[in-house]
């Protein structure tokens, strides 16, 4: 999941520097999930207003959730399944050192 700091409802409530910044991590967790989770793919997604299923209507978000050919659509959400065979734990420390290697290198 990627939050914005500075608050807002939808997209056209973004400066457009914040509206970059959420951009560029997007792009840079796309490509931390393939090297680290080697999926064929990611699902990116907002909900954006309460009709739209917002849990926060005032602050954004952007959800990320790897994905893999043959996997099923909403797994962990509605059947209880893991396609990533590791704890929480264990994935977010792999992401974290992996995020910080790309932001150093990055500069």
């Amino acid at each position: 999941m990627i939050v914005p700091y500075e608050h807002g409802s939808c997209l056209n409530d973004l400066d457009e520097a914040t509206l970059m910044e959420l951009a560029k991590l997007s792009q840079a967790a796309e490509q931390v999930f393939k090297e680290q989770f080697h999926c064929e793919g990611v699902n990116l997604g907002l909900n954006l207003g309460r009709a739209a299923g917002a849990g926060i209507e005032e602050h954004l978000h952007v959800h990320m959730v790897p994905r893999w050919l043959g996997d099923d659509n909403f797994m962990s959400v509605i059947g209880a399944r893991r396609v990533i065979p590791e704890a929480f734990e264990q994935s977010w420390e792999r992401l974290r050192i992996a995020f910080d290697r790309l932001m150093r290198d990055k500069g």
